[in-house]
């Protein structure tokens, strides 16, 4: 796959925003631990930025799926995770079944808007006790007249802090049916009465969610009692949520591979040249073979994660299944997240270890790579699967 001339326009405007508008507030947000989301988004929205595989009607760009790769490898240059993520949520995570299976009504009541950067978006999948294990969620929907009633709880959910609306996985039917695959759907819930507005009736808050790392995305703990929402919000058929979260899945895991890309190649960049610098026993820390070699090798990891991201990319856009090198790169991306800041890190030595070095920051940020949008475990699972490796349990009577 080879990014064209508009490829590279899209990235060469977002870099441009990313220096002017972004990077030199990212301290100053991480210190807040939120950044002013609704502001980021409507900056991203003028530019057309938020919306490039969406469809046209609704304010998007029509583009294939490369156009969003590109979009999330230029995030990369943003210094932190927290932010890119939160607009990853947004273009790549909680707007593609919206965009697919939604009616005329719902895309133009809560897509457009998204895309334009007037509302926030979020996924509501993870919870409590069902986070990787998405079969297992417990929040459900009842029919009361012309609408349904939500109960539940959402944990770890992005973006939840500030969010006009959230796409919500919830259970439509019986689990005692035996098939956890079967009945659930995905319901849009307004979150407020209008952006920055009241939250909605038995929407709660609970609790701001404090982390290790990505510091600057809100992260929240929502409690829903009895709430409300027609039951014309539902995107596409009841019942087929777990389904259109698979396939909305597939977007996210590419997004993760490719968001990836730029921000380990920078994360290497810095530490050779604090290499070449750094004086050690009367020569620079880049001429011990060991940090040539060590770098060298990080690097070489870093264009195979590319290669495997870019090739599934170009399947997914001629319209193939590409569950199998999705769950690959992102499995590649959470490992590699991991062992290049560590292994920079300790290149930086002392300076490593401070809280405002880049390096560092990282380090805390990409461990969350390994965890979310899908556990490394769960990656290998997936992959066993469809390798027939994996056998399913036997049913106890």
């Amino acid at each position: 796959m080879n990014y064209t001339h508009e490829h590279l326009e899209i990235q060469k405007t977002l870099k441009r925003l990313i220096d002017e508008e972004i990077n030199p507030h990212v301290d100053e947000w991480e210190a807040a631990e939120i950044f002013p989301a609704h502001e980021v988004f409507k900056k991203l929205g003028n530019l057309g930025l938020l919306g490039l595989t969406k469809p046209e009607e609704y304010g998007g760009a029509g583009l294939d799926y490369s156009y969003a790769l590109a979009m999330a490898e230029t995030l990369g240059h943003i210094h932190c995770g927290g932010i890119p993520m939160a607009i990853g949520v947004q273009t790549d995570m909680c707007t593609p079944a919206l965009a697919r299976f939604g009616s005329d009504a719902l895309k133009r009541e809560f897509l457009a808007p998204a895309i334009a950067g007037d509302m926030v978006g979020c996924i509501g999948v993870s919870e409590p006790g069902a986070g990787s294990d998405v079969a297992s969620i417990k929040s459900h929907a009842r029919k009361d007249g012309d609408d349904y009633v939500i109960t539940g709880q959402k944990m770890w959910i992005t973006n939840s802090l500030q969010a006009d609306w959230m796409c919500m996985l919830v259970n439509t039917g019986d689990s005692a049916s035996g098939n956890q695959h079967k009945n659930k759907s995905l319901i849009m819930v307004p979150m407020r009465d209008g952006p920055n507005g009241k939250l909605t009736k038995g929407i709660e808050v609970a609790k701001k969610i404090r982390k290790i790392g990505m510091n600057s995305s809100d992260t929240g703990l929502i409690y829903f009692d009895e709430v409300r929402v027609p039951q014309r919000n539902l995107i596409g058929q009841e019942g087929a949520g777990f389904m259109y979260q698979m396939m909305q899945f597939q977007e996210e895991r590419l997004w993760a591979a490719g968001s990836g890309l730029q921000s380990l190649t920078n994360c290497i960049d810095w530490t050779v040249e604090w290499a070449q610098e750094r004086k050690l026993f009367g020569a620079t820390l880049a001429d011990q073979q060991w940090v040539q070699f060590k770098l060298a090798e990080m690097k070489t990891e870093v264009e195979s994660l590319r290669a495997l991201t870019y090739r599934a990319c170009e399947l997914y856009v001629q319209g193939q299944d590409v569950t199998e090198l999705a769950s690959m790169a992102k499995l590649k991306a959470g490992r590699l997240n991991r062992i290049v800041p560590d292994g920079c890190l300790q290149f930086w030595g002392g300076m490593g270890y401070t809280l405002e070095n880049k390096v560092s920051r990282m380090f805390r940020d990409g461990r969350l790579g390994s965890i979310g949008g899908g556990a490394d475990e769960v990656m290998l699972g997936i992959l066993a699967k469809i390798m027939g490796l994996a056998k399913k349990p036997p049913k106890h009577s």
